[in-house]
């Protein structure tokens, strides 16, 4: 499992290593010789970038925290009171200055290759996305900028890990992709403004939001079926708390097929920001702790390319936000 390491890895600065579509291994060296070079301790030392995870041959879910460089860990589930469920410690409302300052008395692990990643989240409350959410993405399905989110559900057993597979199902003939900005609600709130949004925001992790174009259209638009099969969202590789993502409205976003570059924007290019969408949507409904907000994707999904690109069996999807990892997916038959 040296893959699931290399996925918890965070990529430094505004050189993007993948720009050239390098083999999956080399982007693995030259992403360890980047953290090595940069001679600062601190990335050596678990923040607060949660996982997941059991240990091979132990079905025991685990909670743990992770550095941003993926080498170190600390298991939260059997040295403190948390609980081994994301969405669970998430309502046990940690202080977090408190918890990170209790790390330094804490053991810290080497990430194991026997570590069996898992989504930072397995069952969410509610998934919420939001379509057309990026001015790039408008004018590449040539549409006008919405003047209010549409908004759309995803159910949790759609949710599958940072390494699974996604799965072709036969059902489905025209599946395609589109990397997004997760956002993870960390307190109950309803009709909360605008100013207070940000407060009600746990963090953020990376979300695929895969999707049977063919049943988006078909009998007026099966949206709900077409967002839900099984596999259907990738979520992970760790849940990172705000407090280390000070600008969640400036990270790069970028998705990968098969080696070629599909998509690369920045949520700088949001139409309606996360505040708006926590306002706009806790008026008509309470948000709960570990409820997921998708909050869109930028242009090059294959739906929209010249000529069209769905996914097909044996195509590999990586998928990569500043600062939050990334994910990498397989997609194989209904049957594998």
């Amino acid at each position: 499992m040296r893959a699931a390491v290399s996925l918890l890895r965070n990529r430094f600065g505004s050189a993007r290593m993948h720009a050239k579509a390098l083999p999956w291994d080399q982007l693995k060296i030259n992403a360890s010789e980047s953290i090595i070079s940069s001679g600062l301790d601190e990335f050596d030392i678990p923040k607060g970038r949660f996982i997941q995870y059991m240990r091979s041959g132990n079905a025991t879910k685990r909670l743990g925290m992770v550095s941003e460089n993926g080498s170190k860990m600390i298991e939260l589930s059997s040295r403190t009171c948390a609980s081994p469920d994301m969405v669970q410690f998430i309502q046990q409302r940690y202080c977090m200055s408190s918890l990170l300052d209790s790390i330094q008395f804490m053991d810290v692990d080497n990430v194991s290759p026997d570590l069996i990643l898992l989504p930072p989240i397995h069952s969410p409350g509610k998934i919420i996305g939001v379509s057309c959410n990026y001015y790039d993405s408008c004018s590449e399905r040539r549409e006008c900028v919405p003047k209010e989110p549409v908004f759309f559900v995803k159910f949790n057993t759609a949710i599958t890990g940072a390494m699974d597979n996604i799965r072709a199902h036969q059902i489905a003939k025209r599946i395609d992709y589109g990397c997004e900005l997760a956002v993870v609600i960390g307190k109950k709130c309803r009709h909360v403004s605008r100013e207070a949004a940000m407060s009600c925001v746990f963090g953020y992790m990376i979300a695929q939001d895969i999707t049977a174009r063919d049943w988006n259209v078909l009998l007026g638009g099966q949206t709900l079926l077409g967002k839900s099969l099984d596999t259907f969202c990738p979520l992970g590789p760790v849940l990172v708390h705000k407090c280390h993502v000070p600008d969640v409205d400036n990270l790069w976003i970028t998705t990968i097929v098969n080696g070629e570059e599909r998509q690369s924007g920045n949520t700088e290019n949001m139409i309606f920001k996360i505040d708006y969408l926590i306002n706009r949507l806790s008026q008509f409904m309470t948000l709960c702790p570990g409820d997921i907000i998708l909050t869109g994707t930028p242009a090059g999904t294959g739906a929209y390319r010249h000529p069209s690109s769905y996914l097909k069996p044996g195509d590999l999807v990586e998928s990569e936000i500043q600062k939050l990892g990334k994910l990498r997916n397989k997609v194989v038959n209904p049957y594998a």
